[in-house]
């Protein structure tokens, strides 16, 4: 797609055309705002205490357009919706056709084809008012003005692995802003750079560079029916995690409309709400189109192995030494371990499955592996060469000699029931707790952990770079997770104490104070906001899980971005201004 710029008209709808007009209206805010700080350091307050108190003066000011344009209408009229719609978007991109309300034929599938998470599809899951597939910048800006009007919340979904389904689910009034069809991969050789999508899946990304080169590649997850939008907004880590670091390191650009639905890009919307949406959850502050990435070098063959160990054959020895050596080997190599109760010859035990990623040949790998971690016992016929494209197919357990089209399927192997948390862990476990661990992971049954190793080009970059803070320090994350297939409540239930059990049990052994989550592993366990504007207080109780101090800096870009906190749910970063109350320092 192209990427034109955008001029505001009367309605408030931004149409092909320069922004000089919006530049001057930037400088024009820049000066205010220089003066209200200016006045706040000859008074001695901090910028936290100063936003609060100028938006808590000012807002109901500067907000009475927007308190008539919220007058409740009747929501359900789809006719006047529809009028809204059309009237404040792009005449010559129709938005009746992207349109869908729940009497349309299509509205089911389309609300359907990105749920991940079964829990969600139930007749009691509260449904969207009405369903838009933008196509368009104008799109994006309709909804935002008309949810504004109908008193709608929005959720934005990209690939629609949100594990607690938070970008397609309310308990509020709603619509859903699906933005699968957005999803352009234009790959630049000159600067080896790319402008994606947020609707494209992590696979079409990788495609995509494979078609171009096959010696440069990005550093995202290993599952490629992920979204592009959610996944960078909140992160964005891989198996070339450490070796290069997430894939918000690796972020040029960026293209949102925010609330009031300006489109912007990293100069027009400055580097502190560039900051805010490379880790801080990007639907906090508006909605992101596309991203602009930095390819990164990968070798033309690289190495890739899977070995699996049980109590029986050595794994506490085995899993006791990988907490040593993972997160210091060499920066090319990630192995990643995956822990599960299994039952072996009748009888119970635990399975630890090692999965690599070495960016290197078959020789230099076990060269490394024999002399930092011998206990795993790595040997040549174990190791596969191939090139860095079909390792992606590898870690997504594709067969040797798949072919790489498959990375443009949208729709994942299977679906299920399923919940999902995270820790990290900054100090080994001994060999007397691994056993105790395994102990009760064979009495809960079904829990998995993933030990995902950090280390490498990850301790190298500041916990502040980004709004993702687990950074140096961290010897490994842990996803717990927990899959099943039975429908009904007493099911889920008991699955959801499970997995709950298993993270209480682990309380002593991960990091404290506080103990940390990953975004991306969306757990709403953690904390949510309450209904209607969250206090700095109730968003802190999960903000600082998620990004420790860096909480701080994220309320104020969304307090200076989001005032009103149009773009509002269940674990959105709180804005000073509309919940009126102040951040200490």
């Amino acid at each position: 797609m192209s990427f034109n710029k955008f001029r505001e008209v009367e309605e408030g709808v931004y149409i092909n055309d320069d922004d000089d007009g919006q530049g001057a209206k930037k400088q024009e805010a820049g000066d205010s705002e220089s003066g209200l700080f200016g006045v706040a350091r000859f008074l001695g307050l901090g910028i936290c205490h100063t936003m609060a108190i100028a938006y808590a003066i000012i807002l109901p000011l500067l907000s009475f357009p927007i308190i008539l344009l919220q007058t409740p209408m009747a929501a359900s009229d789809s006719e006047d919706i529809l009028h809204c719609l059309s009237l404040h978007s792009h005449p010559s991109f129709p938005i009746s056709q992207v349109t869908y309300f729940p009497n349309t034929n299509s509205y089911p599938s389309i609300l359907n084809s990105y749920i991940r998470n079964l829990r969600f599809t139930s007749p009691t899951t509260p449904k969207p008012t009405f369903i838009i597939t933008p196509t368009h910048f104008s799109h994006i800006q309709a909804s935002i003005i008309c949810c504004k009007h109908f008193s709608l919340h929005i959720r934005i979904r990209s690939g629609g692995h949100d594990y607690d389904g938070l970008s397609y689910v309310s308990q509020l009034p709603f619509i859903i802003l699906d933005m699968f069809m957005l999803k352009s991969v234009e790959i630049n050789m000159d600067d080896y750079t790319a402008w994606v999508d947020s609707g494209a899946t992590v696979g079409e990304l990788y495609y995509k560079i494979s078609e171009r080169t096959k010696i440069h590649g990005f550093p995202a997850g290993v599952c490629p029916t992920v979204g592009v939008g959610g996944h960078f907004s909140g992160g964005g880590y891989g198996n070339l995690m450490r070796r290069f670091g997430l894939s918000v390191d690796h972020i040029l650009d960026a293209k949102i409309v925010d609330a009031n639905g300006t489109v912007l890009d990293r100069k027009s919307m400055g580097e502190d709400l560039f900051w805010a949406i490379r880790g801080g959850g990007g639907a906090s502050f508006g909605v992101i189109v596309s991203w602009k990435i930095k390819l990164v070098p990968v070798p033309e063959v690289v190495t890739v192995f899977r070995v699996e160990k049980t109590l029986e054959q050595g794994a506490t020895e085995i899993v006791h030494q990988w907490q040593h050596v993972a997160d210091k080997i060499h920066h090319g190599l990630f192995i990643r371990a995956v822990l599960s109760p299994v039952k072996r010859n009748g009888k119970k035990t635990i399975r630890a499955k090692f999965n690599a990623l070495f960016l290197g040949d078959s020789e230099e790998l076990l060269g490394i592996m024999n002399e930092n971690f011998p206990e795993l016992g790595l040997v040549g016929e174990q190791c596969i060469e191939m090139s860095w494209i079909d390792s992606v197919l590898f870690w997504y357990n594709y067969p040797v000699g798949t072919s790489s089209e498959v990375l443009l399927q949208r729709v994942p192997k299977s679906e299920k029931f399923l919940k999902r948390k995270s820790d990290y862990v900054q100090k080994p476990m001994s060999k007397t707790e691994l056993e105790s661990l395994w102990e009760k992971m064979i009495e809960l049954e079904k829990v998995v952990l993933s030990l995902n190793p950090y280390g490498g080009r990850m301790s190298e970059i500041s916990e502040v770079e980004t709004p993702f803070p687990h950074r140096a320090g961290n010897i490994y994350k842990i996803q717990y997770s927990v899959n099943w297939k039975e429908e009904g409540n007493d099911v889920a239930n008991h699955y959801l104490d499970v997995i709950r059990r298993l993270y209480d049990y682990m309380t002593p052994y991960v990091c404290k104070s506080p103990r940390s989550s990953y975004l991306n592993y969306r757990d709403v366990d953690v904390g949510v906001n309450g209904d209607g504007n969250a206090t700095y207080a109730e968003a802190g109780v999960w903000g600082f899980k998620y990004f420790k101090g860096n909480f701080d800096r994220l309320v104020e870009v969304k307090t200076m971005v989001d005032p009103g906190n149009f773009f509002r749910y269940e674990q959105s970063i709180p804005s000073l201004a509309s919940s009126n109350t102040l951040m200490s320092e």
